[in-house]
């Protein structure tokens, strides 16, 4: 997401380099360039131009320090207006009641019913909470069946009432069900249609006010652009929802939805959602967003979801290993399972300031591991914790076994041993003496 804003605005703030001071000319030719940008990125006309309006007038009004540059000082006021015009804070949901109740509405083909199984884990997990889904797209045939494989593939119940067409009766009575099973949240998902109309509308006006839920949240396709705005309004409108989810974020996507829904509708973005799976879901910090738009990584969230990964027992038992230098390719295996389990490998190296840029053309993601695992998994378990034993027909039995060449384990054989000496070096004597051997030719 936004890798082509990025781009363009990075182009924009390099008008500005070598000035002196910032002035009206040199401030409304790269003003012309970021409004370019933003068009671009699927930002409608009026928002991109009141975005440039409100940047000029800060700049313009602002005195600059000598220590500061023209064009360090521009960066600050657009990152500024970009947090502002996404809403600045983060927003959460309300969940509170006996049950809480979300009620997630959308059109057909937005990723409701996946986002619904995302945030019943997520309430779960992180929230510590009874969750139940309520499965109330009684049109889609699929939809009750793709609910109960999420339910059971997070553990959480799912209601549904087999052959009643009737969404507004199974969702009290779904309700009710909650209630006397003790569960703290009921999410519920709704029919959508593949585009707004009448019908639908009635029948997600009628579960607002029978369900009178805590939290009502519109679940948008962030492809779809300026028409994803649209929508979001014309469901604002009937409903006064709540917030706002952006799903596949993880596509081809510009990012002008995320910058303009809540300057047109006035609601926030609370989550953003990406890939299928159910770990992948994220809140919207518009801070962080605009930190990543401007090309700083985003280093919070990086250290958010490795914490999430993190496990403490394991960690512990991991650096006894280290200590007395017995690291293994088993080891290193699991440390791989963790890292994949934080997301995407690609979105999170952007999040490290100046990555983004320098893998804009690199085709990388968690596949990139397979090979590694195949390797691995086809040695014994005696190699695994004792890999000088892996001579030459051993390499050969492991490279036919995983489907790889001699070279690919010979390589992964080295990084092992290069990593196992730097992390031995470190646990020894500090930074210092692993940068030293690092720097030893090898005998």
């Amino acid at each position: 997401m936004f890798e082509n804003l990025v781009e363009r605005l990075e182009r924009s703030f390099k008008i500005l380099k070598g000035e002196g001071k910032i002035t009206e000319i040199n401030v409304a030719e790269t003003l012309k360039d970021i409004r370019r940008a933003l068009l671009d990125a699927d930002v409608s006309y009026k928002i991109a131009k009141q975005f440039c309006e409100d940047v000029k007038q800060k700049a313009l009004g602002m005195n600059v320090l000598t220590a500061v540059k023209p064009e360090q000082m521009m960066v600050k006021i657009v990152h500024d207006e970009l947090a502002a015009l996404m809403g600045s804070e983060s927003s959460d949901i309300n969940v509170k009641g006996h049950p809480g109740i979300v009620l997630v509405a959308g059109l057909q083909g937005s990723g409701k019913t996946t986002f619904s199984g995302k945030l019943a884990l997520n309430c779960k997990s992180k929230r510590g909470m009874k969750v139940m889904l309520a499965a109330c797209d009684v049109y889609r045939p699929a939809a009750i069946d793709q609910l109960k494989v999420l339910g059971e593939q997070i553990g959480v119940p799912v209601y549904s009432e087999d052959g009643v067409k009737d969404p507004v009766g199974i969702a009290r009575r779904a309700v009710a069900k909650a209630r006397q099973d003790g569960i703290s949240l009921v999410i519920v998902d709704t029919a959508g249609r593949l585009a707004v109309d009448q019908e639908m509308m009635d029948e997600i006006s009628a579960l607002k006010q029978a369900l009178n839920p805590t939290e009502t949240l519109f679940v948008v396709d962030a492809m779809t652009g300026q028409d994803a705005v649209e929508t979001a309004k014309a469901f604002n409108d009937r409903l006064d929802f709540d917030g706002v989810v952006l799903t596949k974020m993880d596509g081809d996507t510009r990012g002008g939805a995320a910058l303009s829904i809540k300057a047109v509708v006035g609601k926030p973005i609370k989550f953003v959602s990406s890939g299928e799976k159910m770990e992948a879901l994220d809140v919207f910090h518009p801070k962080r967003i605009a930190d990543r738009i401007l090309g700083m990584g985003d280093v919070v969230t990086l250290v958010e979801k490795a914490q999430e990964q993190f496990d403490e027992e394991q960690a512990r038992k991991l650096k006894k290993k280290l200590a007395k230098n017995q690291f293994t390719l088993m080891d290193f295996y699991d440390q791989i399972q963790q890292v994949k389990k934080m997301g995407n490998i690609k979105d999170l190296a952007s999040m490290i300031p100046g990555m983004g840029k320098a893998l804009k053309d690199v085709d990388i993601d968690n596949n990139s591991f397979k090979g590694i695992e195949a390797i691995i998994m086809s040695m014994t378990p005696e190699e695994r914790e004792r890999p000088e034993i892996i001579n030459g027909s051993r390499r050969k039995r492991i490279a036919d076994g995983s489907g790889t060449s001699l070279q690919e384990v010979n390589r992964l054989l080295k990084q092992f041993e290069d990593t196992r000496r730097m992390m031995k070096a470190v646990m020894g004597g500090g930074m210092a003496n692993a940068m030293r051997n690092m720097r030893r030719p090898r005998r």
